[in-house]
């Protein structure tokens, strides 16, 4: 469904520019499809990930049964996630609401077995931890940083999902780096791609007048030609 080519045209640029690009060549998703509040991202010099949404709910707070969750549901999981178009990005969505974070489902273990199940990272409204021992290249973008999992468990799986703001299905492409994730339209990627050089030039156009020294009359000039 993404070329190779797409891939590395995404990968290529950042998030910001993304959004930029989408609103675009698709103007109907200016207001939306994007995470619109801080997410912590404890490895900003990581670059863009590119991949396909699995998504999760799962919630922490309130005690529940050690055999909730059946052994086989638990498998059943880590089939979906291993099954799912890769490269995948975990978005999981935390229930707890006024409490999301209360226990973080991402640590040093999650994030090698979800990586060799060929996970790129994950966002999440809830938390994360064990940061120094994650695992090599997995990217976090987290509500908040905790030192507990509480009682963490995954509610459902497969299911829509919306994490900040971002409504994502399963499957759905999604774009990351330290400013947030937004879902790419696929139909819309090569549109994207041949308004990159438009877009990329009118910003240096105006960088450069702002840098010039000729004031604001150099800034509109270059605003509006």
């Amino acid at each position: 469904m993404i070329t190779p080519t797409q891939f590395e045209f995404l990968r290529s640029i950042d998030t910001p520019t993304v959004c930029n690009l989408v609103e675009i060549v698709a103007p109907e998703r200016r207001g939306h499809g994007y995470t619109v509040r801080h997410l912590h991202c404890p490895f900003p010099d990581l670059p863009p990930i590119v991949g396909f949404a699995n998504t999760v709910t799962f919630k922490a707070k309130d005690a529940v049964p050690l055999a909730q969750g059946s052994y086989m549901q638990k498998l059943d999981y880590l089939d979906y996630v291993a099954s799912s178009p890769q490269p995948g990005i975990m978005v999981m969505q935390d229930l707890d609401g006024e409490h999301a974070g209360y226990g973080a489902f991402w640590g040093e273990v999650q994030s090698n077995v979800h990586k060799a199940l060929g996970c790129l990272g994950v966002i999440t409204d809830g938390s994360v931890r064990d940061i120094p021992m994650i695992a090599p290249g997995f990217q976090m973008l987290a509500g908040s940083i905790s030192p507990s999992h509480a009682y963490v468990h995954v509610v459902e799986f497969g299911t829509d999902v919306s994490v900040h703001g971002m409504a994502v299905k399963s499957g759905d492409l999604i774009h990351a780096d330290c400013h947030g994730a937004i879902v790419v339209p696929v139909d819309k990627i090569d549109a994207m791609q041949s308004a990159l050089a438009a877009l990329s030039a009118r910003e240096a156009k105006i960088i450069a007048a702002a840098k010039s020294g000729q004031g604001l009359a150099a800034i509109k000039a270059a605003m509006t030609g």
